[in-house]
């Protein structure tokens, strides 16, 4: 935020002017209590034993030495010697300028200095529709890809198919069992295989395009289930993503890692550096080196590769393609499993590349009852349902309204419903309510104001100052959120910034307001509906000018 980078450039000069180095934990924060003004310093303190002066002594001669910026209004000291600093109304009047003249770049920064970064989510196995866990992953990651690039990285999206393995092998013998069972030929049920509608519509659709398929050998047979189950499932994801408003740029075969030798490449790879080797007639990765209890096979006697060995070839590929950074997003029953992938990266060279964010369950309810979920038993909401139910808008706003890593209840009546108990519409209603706003002041021949200092000067309240003071940090959220991969915290201050702007609307009057006021307040709340539409807009929401 403008207010510490000022701050901080300032007091770097006082230190450098009196010889002092900046302490490791000096701290610029604003203070959670607002009395003590807009920025809280505790440099005096962890300067006393380099200066060898008592803190509130040095504190004395930090706030006489700033005590002629004019950018600041007071600076006061308190308890042991902490700084706290209120900047002048005209500090927080040049944000509206700034927004004004940046529009929907506003926020954006080159804190990524063009980094590489590439974000692999959703990666559902293209064994049954998307369900509402998947639509939290995708939510994150899609959001993500929108704040990282804000923040001046230049990211790339990834659906990893896994068109390999067991789980397709699984999905063929489920629809071909299917299949006879629509023929009158059906075997006792089996316990292993996916249940579903979805899984009999399939199997129609395989019979009326291969009308022998019946009397042909059942492993050619499962393949053609297989390959054409895949296919219709994957352009299923395809369609339900593209609805909810999901990008990915590319979408990578597990397949292609051995038609295309990315495996064999991968093992050569470890094999020279020591860190794969052979024992048993197997192949085998060193992971002891790097803290595992066991080392692990990554080809078997049989000569079947493992997962593991497909994940590994896939990150290495992911590395060679140019990326400095990978992130993943996986479901949070995958926590076991990322020291391993974390150790196959260091062993790549790529220690640090890879970053794993970990998403939690999502309870769906409807009015208050949990809605049973289980893909292979066929009994689960899928996200297209969910999304027809109560909009991409709401969904999208509920999966990222908390940290990925915890729970999330979502019921399916309280986001239907719309009152200021339901976050998404509380900041969709933010920006509506400033939008009609701005059509009654046209109707009635008000205009909001242009960013003048005559103007600027009308903006004099407490509730001013807060609305302004919550616009400033938007960049900072932006840059945080990509920083630390949350794009919760984009949601968190949407919700803040909506409360403030409602508080403010039910303490000052606008277009009642005598005088230029009227305008000016405009000129105010016309920024906040560009940071709300801003901020929704990284999260894939939508800001409508009517509710």
């Amino acid at each position: 935020m403008r207010a510490k980078i000022h701050l901080e450039s300032g007091l770097r000069e006082v230190l450098a002017a009196k010889g002092w180095e900046w302490p490791d934990k000096g701290v610029i924060e604003p203070p959670k209590d607002k009395q003590f003004g807009d920025m809280s310093v505790n440099l005096a303190m962890m300067l006393a034993k380099q200066a060898g002066k008592p803190p509130r002594a040095i504190a004395e001669e930090i706030a006489a030495a700033m005590a002629d910026d004019a950018r600041i209004a007071r600076i006061d000291i308190a308890g042991p010697g902490f700084l706290n600093f209120t900047f002048a109304p005209s500090f927080w009047h040049e944000t509206v300028a700034m927004v004004r003249d940046e529009g929907d770049a506003y926020g954006s920064s080159s804190m990524g200095a063009g980094t590489r970064v590439q974000v692999e989510y959703v990666s559902a196995n293209p064994t049954g529709p998307l369900h509402i866990g998947h639509g939290r992953g995708a939510a994150l990651g899609d959001s993500l890809v929108r704040i990282m690039e804000k923040a001046g990285y230049k990211v790339e999206a990834e659906y990893y198919v896994n068109d390999a393995g067991r789980q397709m092998l699984i999905l063929g013998q489920s629809i071909w069992y299917r299949l006879k069972e629509l023929a009158g030929k059906g075997p006792a049920e089996p316990e292993d295989y996916y249940r579903g509608d979805y899984i009999i519509d399939i199997a129609r659709d395989v019979q009326a395009a291969n009308p022998g398929i019946i009397d042909l050998p059942e492993a050619k047979a499962v393949e053609i289930c297989k390959n054409h189950g895949m296919s219709d499932i994957l352009d299923g994801i395809k369609e339900d993503l593209k609805a909810f408003g999901v990008r990915h740029d590319v979408w990578f075969s597990e397949k292609s890692l051995v038609a295309d030798g990315m495996v064999d490449e991968t093992f050569a790879d470890l094999r020279k550096s020591g860190l794969g080797f052979e024992q048993d007639g197997a192949f085998w990765f060193r992971s002891t080196q790097f803290g595992d209890d066991k080392d692990r096979v990554l080809r078997k006697s049989s000569g079947d590769t493992t997962y593991f060995a497909s994940d590994i070839a896939y990150h290495d590929n992911k590395f060679k393609r140019g990326f400095d950074l990978v992130v993943d997003i996986w479901g949070a029953d995958h926590h076991g499993y990322v020291p391993r992938m974390m150790a196959a990266c260091e062993a790549l060279g790529k220690k640090g590349g890879l970053h794993v964010i970990l998403v939690n369950l999502v309870n769906l309810l409807r009015d208050g009852e949990p809605v049973a979920m289980s893909t292979r038993a066929g009994e689960f909401e899928t996200l297209k349902d969910v999304v027809d139910e109560v909009g991409s808008d709401a969904a999208r706003f509920m999966f990222l309204s908390r940290k990925s890593d915890s729970r999330l209840d979502f019921d399916l009546e309280l986001v239907k419903q719309k009152t200021m108990d339901n976050p998404v519409f509380y900041v969709q209603y933010a920006h509506a309510r400033i939008c009609s706003l701005a059509a009654k002041a046209a109707e009635a021949g008000i205009e909001a104001a242009s960013p003048t200092s005559q103007a600027l000067a009308l903006l004099d309240t407490e509730y001013d100052m807060e609305v302004l003071r919550l616009l400033d940090q938007y960049p900072d959220y932006v840059e945080s959120a990509a920083k630390t991969q949350s794009p919760h915290l984009i949601s968190n201050y949407l919700q803040e910034l909506a409360s403030t702007l409602h508080r403010y609307y039910t303490n000052c009057h606008v277009l009642s307001a005598e005088g230029d006021i009227a305008s000016a307040r405009l000129m105010l709340l016309g920024c906040v509906a560009s940071v709300v539409r801003n901020g929704l807009g990284l999260l894939g929401v939508s800001a409508p000018e009517s509710m």
